[in-house]
Order: C-alpha cells, then structure tokens, then sequence
C-alpha cells in the first residue's frame, strides 16, 4: 500500500512561504507528476513528503499513519536524484544492494533482491563493473535499482532525467513509465518538462509560486486549463493567448488556441497575416503568423502544408476548441 495524504501542507524559510497550503491525495498505485517552472517549489514539496526537509504546518499521512515528524528512514518510501549518487569504490552490484547491507539483511537475501532488480533493469551483464564503466542511463538504472530492492510503499523522483541527453530521456521515461505499471508502486515525480508530466503521468500537479494551480489527467489539462497560468504552461507549442479587442468579441478578457485547433486558409473571414517563420519537420508544419494587432500566432498543420515564409494566410480558430478566460485569469465555463 502508498497512499500519500497532504493537509494544508506549508513551508516557510524564514518569512518566505514556499509552499502554500496544499491540500494532496496520492491514491495507492498511481503515477502523479508534480510539473512547474524553475522555484515553483515542486522539488521542496517532494523533500517534504520524503522527510528531507520539515513541515512548517499541516500533515502528511502515509496509509492513514501521520508520519509528519518521522524522519525519512521510517517513511518507508524511496527517493531517486537528479544526480546518481553512486559509490564510485562499488560495483553495480554494491551499490544496488547498499542500503540492504546497511539494514543488516542476510548476505543471500541480499544477493536475492540484487539480482532481481537488475534483471527487471536490464542490467544482471553489468552486475560487477563500476560506475566509471557504465553510461548516463545505465548510472540512473543503478539508482533506481537501488530504491527497488528496498520494496517502498512509494518512489519519489526528483528530476532523475536533467542530466541525460534528449535521445536518452525519451528512452529513460518509457522505461520509468512501464516499471512503474510492472511493480504497481505509487511514484510521484518532479520535472520541469511538461512533455514529460504529459506522457508519463496517470494524474499531473501544476505548481506556481508554491500553490496547486490545477489537479488533473493530462488530458484534462489540456483541454480543460483552469487558468491561463495551466492553459500557458501545459502544452507543446504553448497554447496561444489573446487579449484585446479580439478577446472581447468573444465575451472574454483573453482567449486561447491550441496550434493545431486553427484552420488555415487563403481567403475567408479570421485572423489575417503573413508567415514569418514556416518549420517543416515532416510529419507537421508550424507556422509562426504575425497578425495584425495581435503579435505571433504559432500554427501547427499535418504533413508539408504548402505553405512557406512571406504567404498570406487567413487563421480560423475552431469554436468549439476555444478556451475564454476573465480578468483574473480564470477559466469562463459554458452554462
């Protein structure tokens, strides 16, 4: 079991508040992505849960147990780093089966839980080499290797993939995602990509300044931001936002669209302008449009689009795709 509760969690570092009443249910088994700009206080919510650092208020219940003032060792959770933070001295097979040594287990239950977690890692061939000896991805495995064998109620990340190349953090994130399914273990997640939150998580937090800004699926996210913080953030290209008299033919003090939710054409009635920049990449084309008395529009389109830099276009947002919001910032609802 690894339901994680929160209750009016707060952290204050000095007269500064990090973190803001936050309220959280991390059902047993589920992925949850804690996503947020850079100082959004993802990575400091994820210390609290892990015991690294102190509440100034509220709870944390672990299986209904308030483990508020536990220290981390009795959490009964494991935590994965951006840095690996191996035993350079140890082998793979050291370094996995550390923390087991250190709790004092029996050599050949030790030996037991390694080699199981090595070959749900793909890495049994790589039991005895060092660190120095590995790559990136097979360094961050160990890791991982290292908090499996301890059989945690839950897995904590704290932006594991930061120091691997793009190629590798695609590969890295698949493999997290299906582990994760295979061992049906609560995880929570901290990263700053939203394409990261998007694809791997069964329910994505939204962090701003230290608040929740929005709970959801991606999915829900996406198609349902509740302000224009969420509908800016989530999503790649980002949504586009438009305020003034466009915004207000629509009832709205800013309106959004999805890139790939605007029609475009030659003639006919929408947002007139001409393609400054036109990025074929194949399977799609975007098109950055500079409208008049709007700025930039980015377009996403299928295929080759025919259509290149310095081509007047006419952009047509689809009604029913389009996201109102009032002069806070807030979602405007249909009745």
């Amino acid at each position: 079991m690894g339901k994680i509760v929160l209750q009016g969690v707060e952290k204050h570092f000095g007269d500064v508040k990090v973190i803001s009443n936050v309220d959280l249910t991390v059902e047993d088994g589920a992925f949850v992505v804690f996503v947020g700009p850079s100082g959004c206080g993802k990575s400091t919510l994820l210390r609290l849960i892990a015991g690294l650092e102190d509440v100034t208020g509220g709870r944390i219940l672990i299986d209904g147990t308030d483990v508020t003032d536990l220290p981390p060792m009795k959490r009964g959770l494991s935590m994965v780093f951006q840095s690996y933070a191996l035993y350079p001295h140890m082998s793979v097979r050291g370094n996995i089966g550390f923390g087991l040594k250190m709790a004092g287990l029996p050599k050949d239950e030790i030996a037991r839980k390694v080699e199981a977690a090595a070959a749900t890692l793909n890495l049994t061939q790589y039991l005895d080499r060092k660190p120095r000896q590995l790559s990136g991805g097979q360094r961050q495995r160990v890791a991982i290797g290292r908090a499996i064998v301890r059989e945690p109620k839950g897995f904590l990340f704290d932006e594991p993939l930061s120091n691997l190349d793009a190629a590798l953090r695609v590969n890295m994130r698949i493999e997290i995602a299906r582990l994760q399914k295979a061992l049906a273990t609560t995880a929570i997640y901290v990263t700053h990509d939203q394409v990261e939150a998007m694809t791997m998580a069964d329910k994505i937090v939204v962090l701003n300044a230290g608040r929740v800004e929005q709970v959801g699926s991606p999915l829900e996210l996406y198609d349902r931001p509740d302000n224009l913080f969420v509908a800016g953030f989530i999503g790649s290209p980002k949504m586009n936002l438009v305020g003034g008299r466009i915004a207000e033919g629509y009832g709205a003090a800013t309106v959004g669209i999805r890139p790939e939710h605007l029609l475009v054409g030659r003639e006919g009635e929408g947002w007139r302008g001409a393609i400054s920049v036109a990025e074929h990449l194949g399977s799609d084309t975007f098109l950055y449009v500079d409208v008049k008395d709007v700025g930039l529009v980015t377009v996403r389109t299928q295929g080759e689009a025919g259509l290149r830099t310095g081509d007047s276009v006419v952009l047509t947002p689809d009604p029913a795709r389009l996201h109102r919001f009032d002069r806070d910032g807030r979602a405007i609802r249909a009745a």
